[in-house]
């Protein structure tokens, strides 16, 4: 990829690289008929960009370099071992001296490796050293496609859901100790699209709380019948669920937080001395602003899921770079579907204790027929009232939910955001224009942010999100720039917002008041705001971000 306009950072602004804070954006919802009304003017400079947009737009190619150099804020949904490509994790597995289980076309770690030097792994009959791929353009071939959805087609029993989970047990054989690779990788990406800011999902170590948890017997008070939605709850009044979190602290479940802590200071010190952060050598995706949301792995037993849960609120309330947290794993899973409830339920327990700590839920990624009618009528509803969500991930069956108009106009003056992934909901679930809800959340005033989910595994990136949007549910200039704006008015970044109402990107808070968004030399009022907020910071530098691009477009 070619280098995107980046800001020059003069002096004035070097607080955003002393803060180390990027922008994130936030999307005016732009298609009711009030926020149409409502909607300023483009300025001169807009409407210059506007026009070369529309010209652009006539060719995908050309649509698709011009969004490549456009501000795009941050990517608030992206699964870090899913946005890895598929030739890195092969570099990583020869690294390793992993197999290949040619049958599967998965790693393996080997149960011996041969006594020269440098040794070499024993793979057994029929399987493959992972080095012999770069010798062996079929074998690298089909680990890249078997890593990916790259040149999947659907057969009987095999579906574009049933591949793309099954790439993660095929490379999650690869050594932790490559994750500050993987975050340079996903950095200098973002970087080269001028993105900004990322909220990385990640699931640190947890083997010992695993275990502590596996000793732990689930409370067996029933919950009243009447709040029992989905299946078994038992155990899960406040009061239950106080005396399990009491249980799991007194085991020892705290002293897993600073094991996390340490896995992270590890992978960013190896980003940074990567990508030369902090030297004159330093590689422009040191500027990308990283920041994590710890993933739960909701398709397991209550207990383990409670113990994560609770074990990435600890996490988040003493680590700043872990803004919050998230449910991972497919939501059409037995467990994830029979325990959709008691898992809301424990949200809401743990969210009275640590009520500073933010939430984002995968929500109501499924479609007709993936799950019976009834699993399609809750989940994004529960997912906000009891699970505290402040974005929702996916939410594409939200019009089979009950009450589907009430749920919308409820999201909409919450300000309740929903991360929007259009190639994911394609190949996974199958939904596209005209069924994709992205229009319906946009007429209701809903807040929308364009992300990736797993860029490595759909062999895209965000910029490859912008051009779908504008091509295939005709998403303006004006609408993208609004996506990037609302990405950093619902990142979890601490602080204050630069505007002053909620999602309208019309009118900056007091301080910065009267003088050019994203200006170069904000003035010293405004400046002191900036920097006792970093969202504010982050989204000054947008404004400053788009003030070059509108200005260089020829």
């Amino acid at each position: 990829m070619f280098c995107r306009i980046r800001s020059s950072a003069p002096a004035s602004l070097l607080f955003l690289t002393v803060t180390g804070v990027l922008a994130q954006t936030s999307t005016r919802p732009a298609t009711s008929p009030a926020a149409k009304t409502s909607a300023p003017a483009a300025t001169p400079r807009e409407q210059h960009a506007i026009r070369a947009f529309n010209n652009a737009k006539q060719s995908p190619l050309e649509l698709t370099a011009f969004l490549t150099t456009m501000p795009k804020g941050g990517d608030l949904h992206m699964h870090l071992s899913g946005a890895v490509y598929a030739e890195t994790f092969i570099k990583n597995a020869a690294a390793d001296l992993l197999c290949v289980d040619q049958k599967t076309m998965s790693f393996f770690k080997p149960k011996a490796t041969t006594r020269s030097i440098p040794p070499q792994p024993v793979c057994g009959e029929a399987n493959v050293r992972a080095e012999s791929a770069f010798t062996d353009q079929k074998l690298y071939d089909s680990l890249v496609d078997s890593f990916s959805m790259r040149s999947f087609v659907p057969s009987a029993g095999t579906s574009g859901h049933d591949q793309f989970f099954a790439t993660f047990n095929r490379f999650g054989s690869i050594d932790r100790s490559h994750t500050g690779e993987w975050l340079d990788e996903v950095a200098t990406r973002a970087a080269a699209q001028n993105e900004q800011y990322l909220e990385i999902m990640e699931t640190p170590v947890f083997a010992d709380v695993a275990a502590i948890s596996s000793h732990i017997p689930w409370p067996t008070t029933p919950v009243d019948p009447s709040l029992n939605r989905t299946g078994d709850a038992t155990g899960t009044t406040r009061e239950d669920l106080s005396h399990l979190r009491d249980a799991l602290l007194a085991a020892g479940l705290r002293d897993e937080v600073a094991v996390d802590r340490k896995e992270l200071d590890d992978a960013l010190d190896a980003r940074n001395k990567i990508e030369n952060c902090g030297e004159p050598s330093a590689r422009t995706a040191c500027s990308v602003r990283i920041r994590f949301l710890y993933q739960v792995l909701r398709g397991f037993p209550p207990q383990q899921v409670f113990a994560q849960t609770l074990l990435g609120f600890e996490v988040a309330s003493q680590d700043p770079r872990v803004v919050g947290l998230n449910f991972v794993m497919p939501e059409d899973g037995y467990l994830s579907m029979s325990e959709y409830h008691r898992q809301m339920l424990m949200l809401d327990y743990l969210h009275s204790v640590y009520p500073t700590v933010h939430i984002s839920l995968h929500a109501g990624e499924l479609a007709p027929g993936l799950v019976p009618p009834n699993g399609l009528r809750f989940h994004i509803r529960e997912a906000v009232d009891l699970g505290h969500a402040e974005r929702i991930g996916h939410g594409v069956d939200v019009m089979y939910e009950n009450e589907p108009q009430s749920l919308l106009k409820e999201m909409a003056a919450r300000h309740i955001m929903v991360e929007i992934n259009l190639t994911s909901n394609d190949v996974i679930l199958g939904v596209n224009a005209p069924w994709h809800p992205l229009p319906t959340y946009r007429a209701a005033g809903v807040p929308i942010a364009l992300s990736t989910d797993d860029e490595g595994v759909s062999r895209i990136d965000l910029t490859h999100e912008y051009t779908r949007a504008a091509l295939e549910f005709n998403l303006s200039y004006l609408d993208l720039k609004n996506s990037a704006r609302t990405s950093m008015e619902h990142s979890f970044l601490p602080g204050a917002s630069l505007w002053q109402r909620p999602d309208a990107f019309t009118q900056t808070v007091a301080a910065c008041a009267g003088q050019p968004l994203g200006s170069a030399n904000p003035a010293p009022k405004c400046l002191s705001f900036l920097q006792s907020s970093e969202k504010a910071a982050e989204q000054w530098q947008l404004e400053h971000r788009y003030d070059l691009f509108e200005s260089s477009l020829p």
